[in-house]
């Protein structure tokens, strides 16, 4: 009888010959194999990117710390609910999360009322949880830091911002057309990934109103420190803004045309496969 020696069935992890391309991506890609199966270290990576990405869709927004810190910079905040009164009915009914609720809509017609006499704005900023409040508590202020100072340099005059729980996209445009703006820029969590459970959206849409399409919004994505950078995000922005005032629109029609310098380095150059 012949017997198959021991060594012939190995255990040990085997290096996949794709795996210089890892550190261009966060994909799960080259993760090499141990036996039959893969290793025991990519496996538990993915356990736990899966358990953050839960954790992120779960996550309640953190009003009053942003509250907090919009108003140290001496900006105006508001805060308001969409009908989606708790996460477990935000996911189940995701119409809900599109519309205001009676007090939201009443605490913001009864400010631009008395405090503007309706007057109209240029810009309308609005901050939403939507499927990563995570997203918004990492990236959302410093974002609008820099939007600010570009607003200003514009001297376009901006609304309070307003900070939105149980919020979709379409909820912006509520708020924007209470508010007379002539620009909404609506900042969402974004889906959780498996590699970004803190990527943060932007919705840009000339003269929101009800009811908007979404075919007349511009997105921006993936706003996160290994993702898009909040430099070339705002410059990406500001281009579409300063078009969209120019031509009197958003969403298909309007392209990004903001240039970004292709940088070449070392690392690129020594790809080999």
């Amino acid at each position: 009888m012949n017997l198959i020696p021991n060594d012939t069935f190995e255990n040990t992890p085997h290096s996949d010959p794709w795996g210089k391309l890892k550190q261009f991506t966060d994909a799960r890609i080259a993760i090499g194999r141990a036996g039959c199966s893969i290793p025991t270290r990519p496996l538990l990576d993915f356990q736990l990117a899966h358990a953050q990405a839960r954790d992120a869709v779960y996550q309640e927004l953190d009003v009053e710390k942003l509250e907090n810190e919009l108003n140290q910079a001496h900006l105006e905040t508001l805060c308001v609910q969409s009908l989606a009164t708790d996460k477990q009915l935000y996911l189940k009914r995701p119409d809900l999360g599109r519309f205001l609720d009676d007090e939201s809509k009443h605490v913001l017609s009864e400010y631009q009322k008395n405090h503007k006499n309706n007057a109209k704005y240029d810009v309308c900023i609005v901050i939403g949880d939507g499927l990563s409040a995570l997203a918004l508590e990492e990236n959302a202020i410093a974002f609008i830091h820099s939007l600010t100072e570009f607003i200003h340099a514009e001297d376009w005059s901006l609304a309070p911002i307003v900070i939105a729980k149980g919020s979709r996209v379409a909820l912006g445009d509520e708020v924007a057309e209470i508010f007379n703006a002539k620009m909404l820029v609506m900042l969402i969590g974004e889906r959780p990934g498996l590699s970004s459970p803190d990527s943060m959206g932007i919705y840009y849409t000339w003269e929101a109103k009800s009811g908007c399409l979404d075919s007349k919004r511009n997105c921006i994505s993936n706003i996160r420190p290994p993702g898009l950078s909040i430099p070339i995000a705002t410059q990406r922005l500001m281009n579409l803004m300063r078009q969209s005032k120019i031509l009197g629109y958003s969403g298909v029609k309007l392209k990004d045309e903001h240039q970004v310098e292709n940088i070449q380095t070392d690392t690129t150059q020594k790809l080999l496969f």
